[in-house]
């Protein structure tokens, strides 16, 4: 059983504590580069912030800032869905397991049917797996052009298929992973406004997991829409 699946109960525990106060793939769609209300947990596992977490705007200012590398990016440079632990389920089956609010069945090879979901990119309720797309939140070529380009092959694998951190990916509806592709958040924002604070806290936890970068436009974005998000915490654990 994956850490995902392991770690996903005692992160939504963690949703009304750090949260409440914020009020104001198949196939994937995160390739090509043009340019809350909380309801769920912070990024991340504990540990990798002092003292349970970073204030969002902190956690912001502490993402590098650095001009993005826009060419030379292919998405097979980003190997997925493996089955990492070889249980017969590929990371994409893990993360619709770890997060179906009603538990579909499985059958072999890991394929599921039944079951429900919860697409908090617009609040869509979804009892069909297959319109559902695994969201990496940080899209592969975003992480690509923010320090992606510099890595092994083998860590953009493990990038691409990071279970170790619950919102690193997310099952969301086609529709609205497809409308984000692989904008950052000065460039689109989920629909539900109960999304905002959720979503800025996971996209800066996986930034900062994986040590990525920001451009400057993305920065001053992120400050901007996180201002109504003030007790949003972030917490995250660096990425070995």
């Amino acid at each position: 059983m994956s850490l995902r699946r392991l770690g996903f109960l005692s992160a939504t525990l963690l949703t009304a504590a750090t949260l409440t106060a914020c009020s104001t793939e198949p196939v994937e769609a995160d390739d090509p580069k043009p340019s809350a209300t909380g309801t769920t947990a912070p990024s991340g596992a504990p540990g990798g912030a002092p003292e349970g977490g970073l204030a969002l705007a902190d956690a912001i200012r502490k993402i590098p800032v650095a001009e993005e590398k826009r060419t030379g990016y292919e998405r097979d440079s980003f190997k997925h869905w493996v089955d990492e632990d070889d249980d017969g389920c590929p990371t994409r089956q893990e993360v619709l397991l770890a997060e179906a609010v009603t538990a579909p069945k499985q059958g072999d090879r890991c394929t599921l049917s039944g079951g429900s979901w919860t697409s908090y990119y617009d609040e869509a309720e979804v009892s069909d797996a297959k319109k559902l797309d695994i969201d990496h939140m940080v899209p592969l070529a975003e992480a690509w052009d923010s320090g992606a380009h510099n890595w092994t092959p083998e860590r953009r694998e493990a990038y691409a298929n990071d279970l170790g951190a619950e919102r690193s990916l997310v099952a969301v509806t086609a529709k609205t992973n497809r409308s984000k592709a692989d904008k950052d958040p000065a460039q689109w924002m989920p629909p539900a406004e109960s999304a905002t604070c959720t979503y800025l806290v996971d996209w800066t936890a996986t930034k900062l997991r994986w040590n990525l970068s920001a451009d400057e436009t993305e920065q001053v974005a992120l400050l901007e829409l996180a201002e109504p998000c003030a007790k949003s915490i972030v917490e995250y654990e660096p990425a070995s």
